[in-house]
């Protein structure tokens, strides 16, 4: 499907033109985007009196970064005219502006330290091809065929106008190269052993899914006091505060969406748009659609806040005002050296893909997953990169020396959101995607979420002692769909009629289910994902009223069909620590992989549809947070409507009686021939 979908590489979207032009650098000007090494990566040791006027800077040369971007894609037609164009009226002079900011980053640092060395040679950028125009053969492709780290080959671009059928971003993405189907995707590792002093326990918090709609484009971590710092929009759950301008003070006096009001903290990742030609209210304003980001935002159906223990060690209380932020907002660019991104669906959490986007089955959610650093350097709640302060365990579980395990937290966020229409560019489905820094293309790889520590400091040390004590705390925990009675009586009817319906259209899929799992397992690879790794929040909804079930945890083999009134026990980020190492990223399998190898929550068919009957199964998992709106229909097929439905099972045996009665007559005809 996806070798089909935009076949013209290079049409505009609005009117068809060619744009095989090049520019001075080598590369097609349309698809292109500008990449420029990464500044604030580098600067590891700013002394604290210097920090406000370099982050400014550092702020600036986004800011120059992304002008330079919507020049160069405005001028498809005088690059096309001029093959000298981009570099000398764009990349020349982002050079010069460029070069002009690292001095007074330099000159800002000199006063109060020693003068970085090196940096005036990370003034010049280039112009990239982005990958979405397919490649010749072999092109962004390592030894293995695999795609080298920052290079995505895709089919098509969106145009510089806007992607023509549904809105778009503006012209930088998505396109179909950037979505894979969840269930082309091999299962991943479990979480490392857990040892004899392992913090086993979990805390959960509850604080909503942004319904009181708190959006911005600051970034108060990253570029404090500065608007638009971040180029692209936020959804905010926690503090109420947070804008580029708040201070200490400003978030401690915050209110907080969080139902234990001892948590202010601000937890906060961009927003999930639909490219559906929605005007936001940010459709004409810096952060929003003047640069790229552009659709209908999407609230999401849940978000899950945890914070888990170590599998080594106890851990200490996070210090107050702690921030963090994981993930790199510019990993298109930069590389996957600090991308921590991870993209699943419910009941196919076990596999996690980290540049792609997910095409989940009808009934199963979109879902991200933020395992944030749970090392800390015992001194610091910030850095001059907003990174060395912080760090990850090893595959093991260890922190580095020198740090030591605080809570790990496991944010999670569930969308309900249809998987797009690939084979028409998104108009029958819209694609959908993350808000980012326009010359990052809105690539997956690129999701990244941030923290700040706003605890009471009483209720992180009640914190620290319940992951140490083994236990499950936090106002979250109590409205875990496992502890809501109300819910069992759905879950059971939803699996028990199924057996008779399921036994004849699942016993001959068992040859192929059995060799497709079994070769799952030594894949892995992907520290983000495991069996049992969230449950969803809610307990979801059997699929016999509608709703969307999902299963937390894969079944331990791959019988022909579950048991029909045992549902599976799903895991939840709670559950047990994880590892939090550096993840690998998901690769999905040839041909498109295992559509119907048995997947969680029933076997699906080529086209993602429930071709079993038994949707998604029940997951028992922590709490989350849902969305205070009434039910949605249910997306799901009733599950009448199945392979094993009537219509179907007559459309299986005709073929068989009319072979039947050609064998019959076959041996009438013999018959009679020996006679003569």
């Amino acid at each position: 499907m996806a070798a089909n979908v935009y076949a013209s590489a290079t049409d505009g979207g609005s009117g068809g033109d060619s744009a095989q032009t090049r520019s001075g650098t080598g590369v097609r000007t349309e698809g292109s985007t500008i990449d420029c090494p990464d500044v604030a990566s580098k600067l590891t040791s700013v002394p604290e009196q210097a920090r406000g006027e370099v982050d400014k800077e550092l702020a600036l040369l986004d800011e120059q970064i992304a002008k330079a971007y919507q020049r160069l894609s405005e001028s498809a037609q005088q690059v096309q005219q001029d093959s000298g164009f981009a570099d000398n009226a764009i990349m020349n002079p982002l050079k010069d502006k460029r070069a002009a900011a690292l001095e007074r980053i330099a000159i800002a640092i000199d006063r109060v330290g020693d003068r970085p060395e090196g940096l005036e040679a990370l003034a010049a950028c280039t112009v990239r091809d982005s990958g979405n125009q397919a490649p010749a053969q072999g092109d962004g492709q390592d030894g293995n065929g695999d795609q080298q780290p920052g290079q995505e080959q895709g089919q098509g671009g969106q145009g510089q106008g806007g992607q023509g059928s549904n809105g778009g971003q503006a012209g930088n993405g998505p396109v179909a190269a950037d979505f894979a189907p969840i269930t082309s995707v091999q299962p991943g590792a479990g979480s490392p052993r857990q040892g004899t002093e392992a913090s086993r326990g979990s805390f959960a918090t509850d604080c909503g899914v942004n319904e009181n709609g708190l959006f911005n484009s600051d970034n108060i971590i990253a570029a404090p006091g500065v608007s638009n710092g971040a180029h692209h929009f936020h959804d905010y759950v926690g503090n109420q505060a947070n804008n580029a301008f708040a201070g200490d003070q400003d978030l401690s006096d915050a209110k907080t969406s969080c139902v234990d009001q001892g948590d202010k903290s601000s937890y906060y990742w961009p927003v999930l748009r639909l490219q559906n030609g929605s005007q936001e209210q940010d459709a004409g304003k810096p952060g929003g659609g003047i640069e790229g980001n552009a659709g209908e935002i999407v609230t999401p159906k849940q978000v899950t806040l945890t914070f888990v223990g170590n599998p080594r060690g106890k851990v200490t209380a996070m210090p107050r005002l702690l921030r963090i932020i994981t993930g790199d907002a510019k990993s298109f660019v930069n590389g996957p050296a600090n991308a921590n991104a991870s993209w699943s669906c419910t009941g196919f959490e076990d596999r996690q893909l980290k540049d792609k986007y997910p095409l989940c089955p009808q009934g199963s959610d979109v879902v991200r997953t933020f395992k944030f650093q749970s090392c800390w350097d015992g001194r610091n709640i910030d850095s001059a990169n907003h990174r060395t302060h912080v760090a990850f365990t090893d595959a093991a579980g260890t922190c580095p020396s020198g740090f030591q395990p605080i809570p790990q937290l496991v944010q999670r966020i569930v969308y309900d959101v249809d998987a797009p229409s690939l084979e028409d560019g998104g108009r029958t489905t819209p694609l959908f995607a993350v808000d980012s820094f326009p010359e990052q293309l809105h690539k997956p790889v690129t999701d990244h979420g941030d923290f700040i520590n706003v605890f009471d400091e009483d209720l992180m040390r009640e914190m620290a002692d319940c992951i140490n004590d083994g236990r499950k705390c936090g106002a979250g925990a109590e409205a875990g769909p496992g502890d809501n009675p109300e819910e069992e009586p759905q879950e059971q009817p939803t699996k028990t009629p199924e057996a008779p319906q399921e036994q004849p259209t699942k016993a001959p899929e068992a040859p192929q289910e059995q060799p497709t799992r079994t070769p799952d397992a030594p894949q892995g690879g992907n520290a983000g994902g495991k069996p049992g790794d969230t449950g969803d929040g809610d307990g979801g909804k059997g699929d016999a009223d509608g709703g969307k079930g999902e299963a937390a945890e894969p079944p331990a083999t791959n019988k022909p069909a579950p048991e029909p009134e045992q549902p599976e026990q799903g895991g939840s980020p709670t559950a047990a620590p994880r590892t939090d190492g550096p993840e690998v990223f998901a690769t999905p399998t040839p041909e498109g992989g295992t559509a119907n190898a048995g997947e969680q929550g029933g076997a699906k068919d080529d086209a993602g549809e429930d071709s079993d009957g038994l949707g998604q199964s029940q997951a028992v998992g922590t709490a989350t947070s849902a969305a205070p709106t009434p039910s949605l229909p249910s997306r799901t097929e009733p599950q009448a409507v199945g392979t094993g439905g009537l219509a179907d099972t007559g459309a299986q045996l005709w073929p068989a009686a009319a072979g039947a009665v050609l064998v019959i007559a076959g041996f009438v005809v013999l018959r009679r021939v020996r006679r003569g």
